[in-house]
């Protein structure tokens, strides 16, 4: 169904003067909002369908841009413009928001496109792997006990930090604290083995 579906034209509703429809609609009467979503929905739908190209898109930009003037209509001013035109402008910028986040995911898809080609092009064989095991173990058998304690909870326990706290009887703050010191030093450590 689409957006205009459920609001079928009705000659009583389209045939209201503009200035009074206007006038209710600014002063929140619920009924002028269906009265202008049927009169003016087909301009804003045309508007966003050429804009985007996309039908569902543009049906979800119109019902945007209503959703926008009903919650924005103290902002629209009786004698400065007709009440169309400010739909329209309304519009616009729904479109335009819309089209900066259609943007966004490309981008985004894209992005993350090219990090997945470029790990499957250079695979970790599993030498590497068991390498990169037994490096992190002796670091972790480095680190002081409670840092050790912790992030083994962390990792081979997958226990969360307030689960680790129930288990050592330490306060939160404290796991906390040598989570951070162990990852931390962990880190250094391993960046100083690759250098």
């Amino acid at each position: 169904m689409t957006a205009l579906a459920a609001f079928p034209p009705s000659p009583a509703l389209t045939a209201e003067p503009e200035h009074a429809l206007a006038r209710r609609f600014v002063s929140g009467d619920e009924g002028s909002l269906e009265a202008v979503y049927r009169r003016w929905a087909p301009l804003v739908l045309s508007l966003a369908g050429q804009s985007l190209g996309d039908g569902a898109e543009a049906e979800d930009v119109t019902q945007t841009v209503f959703l926008a003037a009903w919650h924005g209509r103290h902002g629209y001013r009786l004698g400065r413009g007709t009440l169309p035109a400010w739909l329209v402008g309304i519009a616009r910028r729904k479109i335009a928001d819309a089209l900066s986040a259609r943007t966004r995911r490309t981008r985004i898809a894209a992005a993350a496109a090219a990090r997945e080609s470029t790990r499957t092009a250079d695979p970790v064989r599993p030498q590497d792997a068991v390498l990169d095991r037994v490096d992190l173990v002796r670091e972790l058998n480095r680190l002081p006990h409670a840092q050790r304690r912790v992030l083994c909870l962390a990792f081979y326990g997958d226990l969360t930090q307030a689960q680790i706290a129930d288990v050592t009887g330490w306060p939160l703050g404290t796991v906390k604290s040598h989570t951070r010191r162990g990852l931390l030093r962990l880190a250094r450590s391993l960046e100083d083995r690759a250098e």
